[in-house]
């Protein structure tokens, strides 16, 4: 059996990467949102290991509840990029600074 302490440590890497991936890449917004997806997945990792660990499947279920928001964050996040891309040409972080109501 594989000790809880292989997957915090493998949850922990995986956030590490995700939080580097925000901020060695501010420019294309789509990398943005792939770290914040993984940034999810690794804290759904760590509710799966600690809810087997100890034996209730209460963080299993809020897994179900997390992976529903990821999929509604996604799903409106590349429908701003499509109107974004549509609009300014770009998805460029820094050209789109101007905020027009």
């Amino acid at each position: 059996m594989i000790p809880l302490s292989y997957y915090l440590t493998l949850g922990a890497i995986l956030f590490g990467i995700s939080i580097a991936g925000i901020f060695l890449n501010r420019k294309n917004i789509i990398i943005i949102l792939m770290c914040i997806e993984l940034m999810l997945l690794a804290v759904n990792m760590n509710f799966i290991a600690f809810s087997y660990f100890l034996g209730d499947v209460a963080g299993q279920v809020f897994v179900f509840f997390i992976l529903t928001v990821a999929a509604a964050e996604a799903a409106i996040g590349l429908a701003i990029l499509v109107v974004l891309f549509r609009n300014r040409g770009t998805i460029n972080v820094a050209d789109l600074d101007q905020l027009q109501g």
